[in-house]
């Protein structure tokens, strides 16, 4: 079982668009500051990246999966000539209702990738900017980063809280690099 890092990706990876749009062409979307190298890190780290994302403007027709699979197709390239990789994208295509078990906060994009990839979700953590994030990453028993901006107050609860996705790696990292299992975790010698 391998451990991941599950991403929103507006507010995370690019920029969200305004309250109310959407993005939804490779040319609106905008790259936040040391996301690749924050992905990098989690690569070296032997982190399986998961993208985990609500994409309610297919159900509202402003673009279809086709289109937004091609978005994300091109967003995987950028990171891999960044040389960070993206090991898989997850999106809830639904709107608020009829409530589906996929859309944030609910957990099933987190649990479907854990099923599929073989990930122990107790070793995982989730990293997003709204307290939906947080919650779909406790439902789904990972540990959980919310980004903040400024002095935005925090929602949720999380375990971490970042200022960017590069920020929540090194933060991240550094809990990894500190945490020392019980011998009782380590079985008998």
């Amino acid at each position: 079982m391998k451990k991941a890092v599950f991403l929103d990706r507006d507010g995370v990876i690019n920029r969200k668009a305004p309250e109310g749009q959407y993005v939804t062409r490779w040319e609106e979307l905008e790259f936040l500051p040391g996301v690749h190298e924050a992905v990098r890190l989690f690569n070296q780290s032997g982190f399986f990246v998961v993208v985990a994302s609500n994409q309610r403007c297919v159900a509202k027709g402003l673009i279809t999966t086709d289109e937004l699979d091609s978005l994300h197709a091109q967003m995987r390239r950028e990171f891999e000539a960044a040389g960070a990789r993206l090991d898989a994208i997850y999106y809830c295509p639904h709107e608020y209702e009829p409530r589906c078990s996929c859309r944030k906060p609910q957990p099933g994009m987190l649990l479907d990738a854990a099923q599929e990839h073989e990930i122990d979700l107790t070793k995982s953590w989730m990293i997003g900017d709204s307290g939906h994030d947080i919650e779909a990453g406790r439902a789904a028993r990972c540990r959980t980063v919310r980004l903040t901006v400024g002095d935005e107050s925090v929602v949720g609860d999380p375990d971490v809280v970042a200022s960017s996705l590069l920020d929540a790696s090194r933060k991240i990292l550094l809990i990894e690099a500190t945490f020392q299992p019980p011998i009782s975790m380590l079985g008998k010698a």
